[in-house]
């Protein structure tokens, strides 16, 4: 009876405590229960080691997002230094609607109708086109991690049959428009060609409609672009 209730006893002062006791046949505490408690120590302690290194990443991620953030305010905000430059500088071209300038966020568009640029259904820029292309250009020139995207546009007007053989289609046209214009940018305003892209979009994205000679005029234009520039990784490259 005496050592059945020591044995309870036991049993009372492990459960309270929160443990789990192995006995013997003789009613004595085993050697596993170090065991356990050695296992449960060391849980404790992976247990502790990933909570701390959890921290550290959380800590580390935190950080870099603030960087990041920090980083996308400085870059729009330098944007928009941009955009007040080129406004102001092509004030009269813009008041003429020559030329539209937009910025979202982190992009700037330079929209500028055909005319201004090239005369009628030809690639070759005029000399009006090469003093307002040296001028957007030389801004542009300044700012850092963009590419400079160059598009040609066209309304829906087939090409005429005396310019045929040398654009088959609108394609033809807007593409050689925009490599111009990017040659230009390249060899007179020597900006660095890694950061130019040249594309033309034929009659596929209009901003207005083609049913009206005014639509079309604004339909036919050369898109100068701000993009983020990408960095390639050691992988992808």
């Amino acid at each position: 009876m005496k050592v059945a209730m020591i044995i309870v006893s036991i049993v009372a002062i492990a459960l309270a405590a929160g443990g789990f006791y192995f006995f013997d046949a003789n009613g004595k505490i085993s050697a596993k229960l170090d065991e356990t408690l050695g296992q449960n120590k060391e849980l404790t302690f992976k247990i502790e080691k990933l909570e701390e290194e959890k921290a550290a990443v959380v800590s580390e991620l935190e950080q870099k997002i603030s960087e990041i953030s920090r980083e996308k305010e400085e870059e729009i905000s330098k944007l928009k230094g941009t955009y007040d430059e080129l406004v102001q500088d092509m004030k009269q071209e813009i008041e003429d609607g020559k030329i539209k300038i937009t910025r979202m966020a982190d992009r700037l568009s330079v929209s500028m109708v055909d005319k201004i640029l090239f005369p009628s259904g030809e690639a070759s820029v005029t000399p009006e086109g090469i003093e307002v292309l040296e001028r957007v250009g030389n801004v542009l020139k300044n700012t850092k991690n963009k590419i400079i995207r160059v598009e040609g546009h066209t309304d829906n007007v087939p090409i005429s049959s005396k310019l045929i053989q040398k654009y088959p289609t609108n394609w033809e046209l807007s593409n050689a428009r925009a490599t111009n214009v990017v040659r230009f940018l390249q060899d007179k305003v020597e900006i660095d060609p890694v950061r130019l892209e040249a594309v033309g979009l034929a009659e596929f994205h209009p901003v207005a409609s083609n049913e009206t000679a005014e639509g079309k005029s604004q339909n036919r234009r050369i898109e100068i672009i701000l993009l983020p520039q990408v960095q390639e990784t050691a992988e992808e490259k």
